[in-house]
């Protein structure tokens, strides 16, 4: 079945998509400026159908009103398997990066994570069937359009998968706040690894924090005892970004 994307930066990755299809971009027939007609021309160069709707029309589509005035039609997300995500990397001729997401449930926070991922060169996105967000429109508008471009899999266990990383020479640690048994900035990032981020309340799971070969802190001088989640995320893959950018 079909989905809607909505929002420009949305809309115009989509448009580039590697992970599924556009089929139809839609317009608010009241809609002219210069990035509408970049993103019209963009999707009749690719021979992409292009129409006009009142803007109510959009709005029921959608179910509101945050559209900006235009809406793609894609192809339903399909995730990656493990095996694609592997394969991948190995590929890619790079050291591995991968995130782990243990429950986040907020939309907003899962497309800032899988932003964060996207721009900081992850592999892919590794996400549990159960306690887990799913995929939908928000998700997409809060990642800019990243979830276009970066590979999002699905698993059933997070400690067997964990496990399983491991076994390819890969360090998995798990981002734990102010209990972590070293220090975030200390740890040496710059070979294959995966980061861990857990839930916005409870943090990670016992049991997903005893598969991990370790747990990393993010030193905090503030009163406040935790960050976001989406936040923590972000700091962690760009501290691996930074340590692999000093070795060029």
């Amino acid at each position: 079945m079909a989905e809607w994307i909505y929002g420009i930066n949305p809309v115009r990755e989509g448009l580039q998509s590697r992970q599924r299809k556009p089929l139809e971009l839609v317009l608010a027939r009241d809609m002219r400026s210069v990035r509408i007609q970049e993103l019209t021309d963009e999707a009749q160069q690719a021979g992409i159908p292009v129409r006009e709707l009142e803007r109510r029309e959009l709005e029921r589509l959608v179910g509101h009103s945050r559209h900006q005035g235009v809406l793609l039609r894609v192809e339903a997300f399909t995730f990656a398997s493990m095996e694609d995500l592997l394969e991948g990397w190995k590929a890619s001729g790079r050291p591995a990066l991968f995130l782990l997401l243990d429950g986040i449930t907020d939309p907003h926070n899962l497309g800032a994570l899988v932003r964060s991922a996207d721009a900081a060169g992850c592999q892919g996105v590794i996400v549990p069937r159960d306690r887990a967000c799913g995929v939908t429109g928000v998700v997409d508008k809060a990642s800019a359009g990243a979830l276009e471009h970066i590979p999002l899999c699905q698993v059933t266990n997070l400690a067997r998968t964990i496990d399983a990383l491991k076994d390819e020479g890969i360090w998995v640690y798990g981002l734990a706040g102010e209990e972590g048994s070293q220090s975030l900035y200390a740890a040496d990032l710059r070979g294959d690894v995966a980061l861990v981020v857990g839930s916005e309340g409870s943090g990670l799971r016992p049991n997903v924090r005893s598969h991990c070969d370790g747990l990393l802190a993010i030193p905090m001088q503030g009163s406040v005892g935790s960050l976001n989640a989406s936040v923590a995320g972000a700091l962690g893959l760009f501290e691996v970004v930074r340590q692999r950018s000093e070795l060029t």
